[in-house]
């Protein structure tokens, strides 16, 4: 098989006259995860749903372990699990049935108490899919997603609805398919969540991968990956951040200064001394670090919902 589980080559889709895949490029590498993240509308899912072959690209080229997911679609299905937010699970079928069901369908499946014990499917095992809570449908979907040993497998939003403790023990799942060398491609709308599990991530837009790179790559190549903030005990006057602005960029605010970019310990205490010599006590002073909810919305210029 080949060393990338997902290759994608200028993919390209349109609905109609809209255009909503617009030249991608990416790929996710066994033993990683690669965060997919974008605002509502930017192109995500279709770009799921062309990877996994469920739609038939206008241009460009997909590969799941060098085969193509349309038209390999059996040798795909075995090595590529799936779990989409609207599950597409039967809603009349109790959730074991529906992992046996799909287990039968695999060479080597995994147990299903192997993934039922620690999702805490049992606890309502014995309710129909259309009974269960948003949240529980979520674990039987990841479950179903990961029953047929997947060497690459598409999570899309997994901890959606979910408590914190289900989420971390889903977590828990993710990080231990990377360290058994699965590759997983995780969409998902908590930045928070893409920040400490991926990689690498992507952000897409517009139909356009805007940006690439690990979360602290991409935290580092903004123009405000850090900056220092100095609180006043009285307004910052203009000779004082003409002062601290000719030994670093800096702006003010009230009684707050903020030095931009990452002030190394020369000039923390170049500024502090230009403070103590403006005759006034700081009251609090901190060095701010970017988020990647920070970048996403310097790129996108709306906020992840």
């Amino acid at each position: 098989m080949s060393s990338s589980a997902l290759t994608i080559r200028g993919l390209h889709y349109s609905y109609g006259a809209h255009r909503v895949v617009d030249g991608i490029d990416l790929t996710a590498e066994t033993g990683a995860v690669l965060g997919v993240l974008g605002p509502n509308g930017a192109g995500k899912s279709t770009t799921i749903s062309l990877a996994v072959g469920t739609r038939r690209p206008d241009a460009g080229t997909v590969e799941i372990f060098g085969h193509d997911p349309v038209r390999d679609h059996l040798t795909t299905s075995q090595l590529a699990g799936v779990m989409l937010q609207d599950g597409g699970l039967p809603m009349s079928s109790k959730p074991l049935q529906v992992l046996r069901h799909l287990a039968s369908l695999y060479e080597n499946p995994l147990p299903v108490q192997e993934l039922a014990d620690p999702l805490g499917l049992n606890d309502f095992a014995g309710r129909t899919m259309r009974r269960l809570s948003g949240g529980q449908k979520q674990r039987v979907a990841l479950a179903a997603a990961l029953i047929g040993r997947p060497q690459l497998v598409f999570l899309d939003e997994p901890c959606a609805g979910l408590d914190p403790q289900a989420r971390e023990v889903v977590h828990t799942f993710i990080r231990e398919l990377a360290d058994r060398g699965v590759a997983v491609v995780l969409t998902t709308h908590d930045l928070v969540e893409a920040e400490e599990l991926s990689d690498e991530v992507v952000v897409i837009d517009r139909g356009r991968i805007i940006a690439q790179g690990a979360p602290e790559e991409l935290r580092n190549a903004s123009a405000a990956a850090r900056s220092l903030t100095i609180d006043l005990d009285s307004p910052v006057s203009d000779r004082l951040i003409d002062r601290i602005a000719a030994i670093a960029p800096a702006s003010a605010q009230g009684s707050t200064i903020t030095v931009e970019g990452a002030p190394d310990s020369a000039r923390i205490a170049a500024v502090c001394t230009a403070v103590a010599e403006a005759d006034v006590q700081i009251i609090d002073i901190g060095m701010h670090s970017q988020s990647l909810a920070d970048v996403f919305f310097e790129l996108t210029g709306r906020p992840l919902r």
